[in-house]
């Protein structure tokens, strides 16, 4: 049967199948009893997506995904299984902070970064990663902050898939870990939609 032509009901059921939506993902608050599975998926993705930079971290992973400057932090479970992560974080001083006030026009304390954004590679096309980043972009729009993100410049997926949901690009930086090789990140920010302007 291997290999041979699929005709029939065979063939309905089939396209069928392919046209079934896959179960709904849950998204909710990150808890502590989740960041062991988050640890694993992050190792899980990094090879493929680049993501964090500089790896392995010169601190635990366990730092990295769980902040002090989190405002809130989320998880996407499918199945009852983990499966991607995202943060919202307040902007503090620094490279990113400098660079994404220039852009915008806006104080730090207007702003709210998107970070540590990573999905399990095995439920990569699901639009897990877009879920995420709509939980992000709520929570920090119902704070009345504008939500602003970094990326690596090769990182070609991740850009497209942010500027699809309408981010821009406001500036670019270079921080002092950064190796020569890549290029800088790009700093990124959701402005306000020309509807939730102010009325003059």
């Amino acid at each position: 049967m291997w290999g041979m032509p699929v005709t029939g009901d065979d063939a309905t059921a089939r396209a069928y199948t392919r046209r079934v939506r896959p179960t709904p993902l849950t998204i909710r608050p990150r808890d502590a009893d989740d960041v062991a599975a988050l640890v694993s998926i992050l190792e899980a993705q990094q090879p493929g997506s680049g993501y964090p930079v500089r790896w392995p971290l010169p601190f635990p992973v366990e730092d990295f995904i769980a902040r002090p400057s989190e405002v809130a932090a989320w998880v996407a479970v499918d199945d009852g299984a983990v499966v991607g992560h995202v943060a919202l974080t307040d902007v503090a001083g620094g490279w990113e902070a400098d660079g994404w006030c220039a852009g915008t026009g806006l104080p730090a304390s207007a702003l709210a970064a998107v970070s540590v954004l990573f999905v399990d590679p095995t439920v990569t096309g699901r639009g897990v990663g877009s879920s995420l980043l709509e939980a992000a972009v709520a929570h920090a729009r119902s704070l009345g902050r504008t939500p602003v993100l970094d990326v690596v410049s090769e990182s070609t997926r991740a850009v497209e898939l942010y500027q699809r949901h309408g981010w821009q690009v406001v500036g670019r930086a270079r921080p002092s870990w950064l190796p020569p090789v890549h290029e800088p990140f790009l700093l990124m920010a959701l402005l306000a939609e020309p509807a939730d302007q102010p009325v003059t």
